[in-house]
């Protein structure tokens, strides 16, 4: 994916002043890449954009069982990792090796019929590996995630992004003006602190916010079911309550949630069902509903 860099540019064309140059040739291939990107985006409904502004509150998690109800609900679905330096979703999903590459275009990973996977960790040999690279390399590699992938007709593109609001959030909300943004919190104060910075951020922006999730909101206890207020509960409602936001749901703590996710079967593809799940499946249809009256997804969407 993103060339290795930056090598010196003495060896071009350039060096003797001839037409071509590594400049003018770079900003050729940015002009191509900036043409599929578009075509790309086009064949693509919904771009869903999951963030949060904080580490630990299950935002891949969220991302990946809410992709996958929304594939059992019959939708071609998408999930681009844009998490470089931490990326977790083939984990998630129990994919391994790395992406192939046929007639010039990256294939994503498939997880069932319906739903196709990019994610950093499988580009890499080893997927232990620490990816030590810095802000114009990680934008390269996003563009790449985009404009050399053969993600094909979707009705989703869920975008899992790291914790934050940094170079990832950037170029996606760029190069996808029309990204749907999803912000995921615990219902502690520590975390809605970092979210009401995020919303902040997204707001500067001027990205679309088509709401909040409150996960990790009770502790479903697994031997008699009943609901413990771990980290107390409500705080994700009060938070979207005072910005204006629409609240897409909340989400239990399940010990089974993190037995699932480390087997490599979301949650929500298990027979045995559970709150947690019931909770995931009704994110999506929440989400599913909220990006279809979305007045910003119809503005931009193809015909």
């Amino acid at each position: 994916m993103p060339e290795k860099n930056e090598s010196s540019c003495s060896s071009c064309s350039s060096a003797s002043g001839a037409e071509g140059s590594c400049g003018s040739r770079g900003d050729a291939a940015e002009a191509m890449r900036d043409v599929l990107i578009t075509s790309t985006l086009e064949k693509i409904r919904y771009k869903i954009f999951v963030m949060s502004g904080k580490g630990g509150v299950g935002k891949s998690s969220v991302a990946v069982n809410m992709a996958c109800a929304l594939a059992l609900r019959g939708f071609k679905v998408g999930i681009m990792d844009v998490d470089i330096h931490g990326p977790s979703v083939p984990r998630m999903l129990g994919l391994t090796g790395n992406l192939e590459v046929e007639r010039g275009c990256v294939v994503p990973k498939k997880f069932g019929d319906n739903l196709f996977v990019v994610s950093m960790e499988s580009l890499l040999q080893d997927p232990d590996q620490a990816v030590l690279w810095r802000g114009p390399m990680k934008t390269t590699a996003i563009r790449q995630f985009i404009a050399d992938v053969e993600w094909g007709d979707l009705d989703f593109l869920v975008i899992d992004s790291p914790p934050g609001t940094g170079d990832e959030h950037m170029t996606v909300l760029k190069i996808i003006p029309d990204a749907l943004c999803v912000v995921v919190t615990t219902p502690q104060e520590v975390s809605l602190a970092d979210v009401r910075k995020a919303v902040n951020f997204l707001q500067y922006a001027q990205a679309n916010i088509l709401g909040v999730v409150e996960n990790m909101s009770g502790l479903v206890c697994p031997h008699c079911r009943q609901e413990i207020e771990l980290f107390k509960k409500g705080g994700g409602r009060l938070l979207a309550e005072k910005y204006g936001i629409p609240f897409l749901g909340a989400v239990p703590l399940d010990p089974v949630t993190v037995v699932a996710g480390d087997m490599g079967k979301p949650v929500v593809m298990l027979e045995e069902d559970s709150p947690v799940k019931q909770a995931f499946t009704a994110l999506a249809d929440a989400v599913a509903e909220a990006a279809q009256s979305s007045l910003e997804a119809h503005v931009s969407m193809r015909p």
